[in-house]
């Protein structure tokens, strides 16, 4: 039973309005994994309204809005390469986690792979994000590698690189 929407991000308005959730979300969630500064600036770098629209106009991404109840509660972002989708970020307000919408999108995702002829959807994953590792777990991801990225000012992302192979 479908119990959300998925609608593509293009207009200012929307970008806005992912930027607000971005923030509230970010500041939730990752500071207590890299720290207050960090999340700030990872907001402003990447999640930021400048940053998205930027992504969105210029370096190939989309981004997703996620509805239920017609009240946007999360947002995904991707970008389609090669033979892969890299699922940039899928992020659920606090107060809606727990009811499968995260899974819901990633099934969206796999019928996105499929319509495009994508064989995979990787990601990066903090090493420290224990429960959003076991949900990607769950879902049948596989870590693959692991790497720590310089992303500027003194900060780095250490992640683990996970994947899911599309199946046939």
């Amino acid at each position: 039973m479908k119990t959300i929407d998925i609608l593509p991000v293009k207009a200012d308005q929307d970008i806005k309005e992912v930027a607000v959730l971005a923030e509230e979300i970010w500041h939730q969630h990752f500071t207590p994994i890299i720290g207050e500064a960090q999340v700030n600036y990872m907001v402003e770098k990447f999640q930021s309204y400048p940053a998205l629209k930027n992504q969105i106009e210029h370096d190939g991404y989309e981004y997703y809005s996620v509805y239920t109840d017609g009240k946007m509660v999360g947002y995904t972002g991707v970008h389609p390469e090669d033979d892969a989708l890299f699922l940039s970020k899928l992020y659920i307000k606090k107060d809606f986690r727990g009811r499968h919408l995260a899974t819901e999108v990633f099934h969206y995702l796999i019928t996105l792979c499929k319509e495009r002829g994508l064989k995979k959807i990787w990601l990066t994953c903090n090493k420290h994000n224990e429960q959003t590792l076991k949900i990607y777990d769950h879902l049948g991801f596989v870590i693959t590698d692991e790497q720590v990225a310089d992303i500027g000012n003194g900060f780095v992302m250490d992640d683990y690189i996970l994947t899911y192979q599309i199946p046939a």
